[in-house]
């Protein structure tokens, strides 16, 4: 009898395994982001996002002729949150599917490791960071091209809306690994993410920066880029290194264990420190010291322009809308009875900080008057009006209290060359209206109107324009007397004399 005795033979292993098993990889990928783009959350998100960024876009305000692009890199990341928390919850739900209809056991019999099925979901989430990086570009993009935009704006403010889009892909998926629970509802999961967010990045102190979206100093008044104390760029990185740590640990929780995995996890985390503590504030002495120099002594760092004999002058990033000022000024004092030049400076308050409305102080420099951050829409009447003060009153502190005739005449001469007086009246207005006493809005401190004064007002807006404009400049000396009272100007204009006692200041 003979044996046989079979030998064994050894298959060899392919020489480039890589792309063999890269390539189901991707295909579960791209499966995965098909099927996110059927979830509910994410479409539903989607096109709110995407309806309030057209409707943004399309909407026609004043100030939006005129973007400050230091603020709108900085607007592009609020909306991507809610984008975020319906991936976070689609994503979540992604990785759990099997699980959830009890296929585990049949997964376990794949080729592909777990771990090579969370490198597949992560990849699902970039689609949809990229179509967030589209979103952002196509808003910033549309104000940059403006020809009255301001200043420039950052990329890496730009890169955190789609970076927290990814972050938020990959804590889902990593709480997926760690907490794979089905019957724990993925929305308190989502409510608590957006709670802990918020709450870091509402802190006001420097550890805010360590969330993926910090709100501080967003809103306001527009200040000079180099005032704002913002570490963008160490702050994308650390998002970056942080979404590249998560991906990473959300692979070794599924049982990666390559050397190359652990290699990048650690890379990644070192990075993610030192981006981190690179977001600390830096020398906050020479910063008090800026913000004091351009709230206190502008003219320091200012540059300034003639235009027709008046001079204007701005920080940097606002040169080219000293041109628009000139426009204004020149139409005011084409009704006034006086030519006299003007200096127009820019001017800010953030010697307590930035990030809040403040009122600015009217200067005593004779023919000086000021101009803030922001133009367009009803900063440009209301800059018509402290141009106008100055013109009547000499200084801004003078116009403090414009009783009489001389409330009459600023009004005049903001109202009187405007193509559309009326409406321009009503929004200068505190209270919207045309009729009785009101405040009117000014660059520095409110006019008080007083409702004999509105009445001439509406009367002399409703004559033919050349002819109140000529009756101004041949009764200027007594419409800027501080004695002529409101019915001598009505007088003096040919217009009827208001009813009623007049108190100044009601």
């Amino acid at each position: 009898m003979s044996t046989l005795t079979a030998t064994p033979t050894t298959v060899a292993e392919p020489k480039n395994p890589g792309p063999r098993r890269l390539a189901p990889v991707l295909a579960l990928a791209r499966f995965e982001a098909r099927e996110l783009l059927l979830q509910v959350p994410v479409v539903l998100f989607g096109l709110l996002w995407l309806t309030f960024t057209v409707v943004k876009l399309v909407r026609d305000e004043g100030m939006d002729d005129f973007p400050i692009l230091h603020m709108v890199d900085r607007d592009t990341q609020a909306l991507p949150q809610f984008f975020s928390i319906a991936i976070l919850v689609a994503v979540n739900s992604a990785v759990l599917r099997a699980r959830r209809n009890k296929t585990d056991e049949q997964f376990s019999m794949l080729p592909m490791e777990p771990w090579a099925r969370a490198l597949a979901h992560t990849l699902s989430v970039v689609p949809y960071a990229l179509f967030t990086a589209l979103v952002v570009g196509v808003d910033f993009g549309t104000a940059a091209i403006r020809p009255g935009a301001v200043g420039s704006g950052s990329v890496a403010e730009l890169a955190v809306g789609p970076l927290t889009v990814m972050f938020a892909g990959l804590i889902g998926i990593l709480l997926a690994g760690l907490w794979p629970l089905t019957f724990v509802p993925i929305l308190i999961v989502a409510v608590v993410y957006v709670a802990v967010v918020e709450s870091v990045s509402l802190d006001g102190s420097w550890t805010s920066w360590f969330s993926p979206v910090v709100v501080e100093n967003t809103n306001g008044i527009p200040v000079p880029s180099n005032l704002l104390d913002r570490h963008s760029g160490w702050h994308a990185l650390y998002l970056l290194a942080l979404c590249v740590l998560l991906a990473c640990v959300a692979m070794l929780v599924k049982g990666g264990r390559s050397v190359a995995l652990k290699a990048a996890a650690v890379l990644a985390l070192a990075v993610t420190v030192v981006a981190g503590l690179g977001q600390r504030p830096g020398d906050q002495t020479a910063l008090a010291e800026a913000r004091r120099t351009a709230s206190e002594h502008p003219e320091k760092v200012q540059s300034c322009a003639e235009y027709d004999g008046s001079t204007y002058c701005s920080f940097p990033e606002w040169n080219s809308q000293r041109a628009q000022w000139a426009k204004v000024v020149d139409r005011v004092r084409a009704g006034a009875g006086v030519a006299t030049p003007l200096t127009v400076r820019q001017r800010i308050d953030v010697t307590d900080g930035i990030g809040g409305d403040y009122t600015l102080t009217p200067r005593p420099g004779a023919a000086q008057a000021t101009v803030g951050t922001r133009w367009g829409g009803n900063r440009v009447p209301e800059f018509a009006v402290g141009v106008a003060s100055v013109l009547v009153a000499g200084s801004e502190k003078a116009a403090e209290n414009l009783c009489g005739a001389r409330g009459v005449t600023v009004l005049w001469l903001a109202l009187g060359n405007d193509p559309t007086p009326e409406d321009t009246f009503r929004g200068l207005r505190l209270d919207d209206s045309t009729v009785g006493s009101a405040i009117v809005r000014s660059t520095t401190d409110s006019v008080s109107m007083t409702a004999q004064q509105t009445d001439v007002v509406n009367s002399l807006l409703a004559r033919p324009r050349t002819e109140v404009t000529a009756a101004v400049k041949a009764h200027w000396t007594e419409l800027t007397s501080p004695r002529t009272t409101t019915a001598d100007a009505a007088r003096l204009l040919g217009v009827e004399a208001p009813k009623g006692a007049e108190t100044c200041g009601e």
